[in-house]
């Protein structure tokens, strides 16, 4: 199952906290465990500026998960998006590949 617009109601009522990565993960991880039975499907979308080794770097991170890679260039070319399908065994492990893309991406856009 794929949480779309329940995920994206719970982004957006995030942002509009300021932000605290610990408290972050804490709200995501009861939403995630609140919203399916694990494992399950999980759908990781994240935006960066459209740089081919940036691109490599996201999709470095997911080699070993068998995931389906989709990715769009923004109408003007300068930004990509990758919409990321992978099986996921628990909340602990989605939190995981968030933090380790916003450690090694610069200027990623997870959403």
């Amino acid at each position: 199952m794929y949480f779309g617009a329940v995920y994206l109601h719970f982004i957006f009522t995030l942002m509009s906290t300021p932000p605290n990565p610990e408290e972050f993960y804490k709200k995501l991880k009861a939403q995630l465990l609140d919203t399916a039975l694990w494992p399950t499907a999980y759908l990781y979308k994240f935006i960066v500026i459209s740089d081919k080794e940036k691109i490599k770097q996201i999709e470095v991170i997911f080699n070993h998960l068998g995931a389906v890679i989709e990715t769009k260039a923004s109408k003007n070319g300068k930004y990509t998006s990758l919409s990321i399908h992978v099986n996921m065994k628990n909340p602990d492990a989605v939190i995981e590949i968030y933090k380790e893309v916003a450690e090694k991406v610069e200027g990623v856009i997870s959403l």
